[in-house]
């Protein structure tokens, strides 16, 4: 590792590349909050204490960062990547990536890119692969738990049953991530002949809560499991991040959550075969997937 970074044809000292680390939380925040990204400092703990990332100081300051979410040892997920407004155009968001690939590779790596970082990513090999539409704001209307025969609080016992139902939307093994969010979240559960057949984790994330990952057979199964997540939420600011094919997004406008920005999902690889017919209909997060 060295402490120095290139800057067009000269070097810039005092910068390096470190792995990311607690003591580096604060500063993290920081500089996510200097980008008006909505994370609390709980959030950045979770994100640290499900993958790996490295940061970019100068000088003791946390001026980049970027992480990466392994599951299993084929697929990964990539977020959380940022470089201060004044260190901008340098070439530190092409050194963080080019550390997280090194790292996560030979898995095939998913993000979700703004518009400006999409050039960074094709240089490296990324493609798109759709859009994700944010929504959020505050709910009109009061909303009611479905009937209890359909959707019902998820307990302990329903865990087993969906990890493999969100393995079956997503191709993905993600059974340590959806066990940490429901530590800090809310769980429910759509049954069929009591069978689990959708799942949706509502926490506290950003400026309110967060209603992700949804998983359902259905558009409607989907919209009945948010219905039960938001009916104890009342008045409270919820985000749900979605793709602009779930069929969702007429219905989130609908109901005051509006569509206020995108993204574009991105892959390095060989995308993760799900089996169906359980679809992902909401993300846990931009960073997540």
């Amino acid at each position: 590792m060295t402490s120095a970074a290139y800057q067009g044809n000269r070097v810039e000292e005092n910068v390096v590349l470190v792995p990311f680390a607690r003591e580096h939380l604060h500063r993290a925040l920081k500089l996510s909050q200097e980008m008006s990204w909505p994370y609390r400092l709980e959030d950045w703990d979770v994100a640290l204490q499900l993958g790996h990332g490295y940061v970019l100081q100068r000088l003791g300051e946390v001026i980049g960062t970027a992480a990466w979410w392994p599951y299993g040892d084929t697929y990964a997920s990539a977020g959380m990547i940022i470089v201060a407004k004044a260190a901008q155009g340098r070439g530190y968001g092409a050194r963080l990536m080019d550390a997280l690939l090194a790292s996560a590779r030979p898995r095939t790596v998913m993000l979700n890119s703004t518009a400006e970082g999409i050039m960074l990513y094709r240089r490296r090999g990324f493609v798109p692969l759709g859009t994700i539409h944010q929504h959020h704001g505050i709910p009109r209307g009061c909303f009611e738990m479905p009937p209890s025969g359909l959707i019902k609080p998820m307990a302990v016992s329903d865990f087993e049953a969906i990890t493999r139902l969100d393995q079956e939307a997503t191709g993905l093994e993600r059974r340590r991530m959806l066990d940490r969010l429901l530590q800090s979240g809310d769980g429910y559960v759509l049954q069929r002949g009591g069978t689990p057949r959708g799942y949706a984790i509502c926490r506290l994330f950003g400026r309110g809560h967060v209603i992700g990952p949804v998983v359902a057979d259905s558009p409607a199964d989907a919209r009945a499991l948010i219905e039960a997540a938001l009916a104890p939420l009342g008045r409270s600011f919820v985000r749900i991040d979605t793709s602009a094919t779930s069929q969702l997004g007429e219905w989130l406008d609908g109901i005051g959550l509006q569509q206020v920005s995108d993204a574009t999902t991105m892959i390095l690889g060989t995308p993760a075969p799900s089996t169906g017919p359980a679809r992902l209909f909401a993300f846990a997060n931009q960073s997540f997937g």
